[in-house]
């Protein structure tokens, strides 16, 4: 397997016409093999896009000390975060090339917290995606564990540039 790359730049990002000649499907597939750097929310947030397929997208991540809030529990915007890559990225995968999408809204469902260094993995599932709307339903659960710690759902735009 390539090694993962995380963008450092704004130049390690694809261009808009890179990303236009592709399906959306195709780029994440790409992310995944290595050949386009991943985003760099990802690497800051201690998550990474491990498995891609049409209509899914999984990551795995640990939270770290970093992503606590004051009483040293996992920030709910690290909850947020996770799932709403997972669910986009899904609803990214149905996008035909020449379109972009980006996130209208999401909600999440807190069920307990995520113990510091457990690892987990977060799953985004496709539910529709049209020609100008895409909706997901996302769940973080723990590897070892298989305990549930959130759920999500999202609405997601979906706009034809070329």
């Amino acid at each position: 397997m390539a090694e993962r790359k995380v963008a450092r730049s704004m130049l390690d990002l694809p261009t808009q016409d890179e990303l236009l000649s592709m399906s959306g499907l195709e780029t994440m597939q790409k992310m995944v093999r290595g050949e386009l750097a991943g985003p760099p929310i990802a690497h800051l947030m201690g998550y990474r896009l491990t498995e891609v397929d049409d209509g899914r997208a999984v990551f795995t991540g640990i939270p770290n000390f970093e992503v606590t809030n004051p009483m040293g529990t996992v920030h709910g915007g690290w909850y947020g975060t996770l799932l709403d890559s997972c669910m986009a990225c899904a609803v990214m995968t149905k996008v035909p090339r020449g379109s972009v999408y980006t996130t209208l809204e999401y909600k999440i469902n807190i069920l307990r917290p995520i113990p510091l260094s457990t690892k987990i993995e977060a799953v985004g599932v496709a539910q529709h995606v049209g020609r100008s709307t895409g909706i997901a339903n996302g769940e973080i659960r723990g590897t070892e564990d298989g305990r549930l710690y959130a759920t999500g759902s999202t609405t997601c735009i979906v706009m034809k540039l070329r």
